[in-house]
Order: C-alpha cells, then sequence, then structure tokens
C-alpha cells in the first residue's frame, strides 16, 4: 500500500508504481468519488479506448426458461 501527503494546495502525487500500472499519463482525467471516509479516484477511459477489454469473458450462465 502506498502512502502520499496532501499538500497545502490539496495536491498530491499518484505513486509511480500506480501511474505505470493504470497507464495515466499527464492530462488524464480522473473521476473523482467520496465512498464513507475515504476518497477514489478512477480514470476516465474513453469509448473507443475500451474496446476488446471484455475479450474472453466467460458469458456461459444458467438462464431461466422464460428467457433467450
Amino acid at each position: 500500500m502506498e502512502t502520499v501527503t496532501v499538500s497545502p494546495k490539496f495536491q498530491v502525487v499518484i505513486p509511480l508504481s500506480i501511474r505505470k500500472e493504470l497507464d495515466l499519463q499527464p492530462g488524464t482525467k480522473l473521476h473523482v468519488f467520496r465512498h464513507d471516509d475515504r476518497v477514489e479516484f478512477m480514470p476516465i477511459r474513453r469509448t473507443k479506448g475500451m474496446r476488446g477489454f471484455l475479450k474472453g469473458i466467460d458469458t456461459s450462465i444458467e438462464r431461466e426458461d422464460d428467457r433467450l
């Protein structure tokens, strides 16, 4: 787990390991959420950039008889 410090201007630096894992680049926009007592950041991805991210997902699920 990484630890960061909030600056006097309320800025934080995202640790290098996380920036690499999420492929964050300068100018990347992030959604900011408050969830109970924590803050979460989620990169905003363009729909075009998400193409194929579900490739290989298992879609074989049991369906009820009245469903197609």
